[in-house]
């Protein structure tokens, strides 16, 4: 992948580790300096997030991962997947037939039951 750094420098290498930072650690990297001119073979490198200006992955690696993910979605259809979502709340138990609105249960007003709880006067 090629990572252009805010000082104008660039990284070409094979991706090992990305954080949440985006912090980023390449190996087999070659540098190219700001002005073009230079280059540097480096075994492993780590760059800070903080210092990316511009990150290019090859389309040969996004078609792959596309592809995968087509897949994975595909073999998730026979385990209930996402259609039945939400479907099933009322069976929890709980809170599903205590009704909704404000004013229960908090504060003043019998414990648990009809009335109390500041209605709006």
């Amino acid at each position: 992948m090629l990572v252009e750094l805010k000082s104008g420098e660039t990284l070409n290498g094979h991706l090992v580790n990305c954080d949440t930072w985006m912090n980023l650690t390449l190996k087999e990297v070659i540098q190219t300096s700001s002005g073009g001119d230079k280059f540097w073979r480096i075994p492993e490198i780590y760059v800070r997030g903080s210092t990316i200006k511009y990150l290019q992955v090859p389309n040969e690696i996004v078609d792959v991962v596309k592809e995968q993910q087509v897949k994975d979605q595909a073999n998730r259809g026979g385990r209930g997947g996402s259609s039945a979502r939400g479907d099933h709340r009322g069976d929890r138990g709980g809170r599903g037939t205590r009704g909704r609105g404000r004013g229960r249960g908090r504060g003043g007003g019998g414990g648990g039951g009809g009335g109390g709880g500041g209605g709006g006067s």
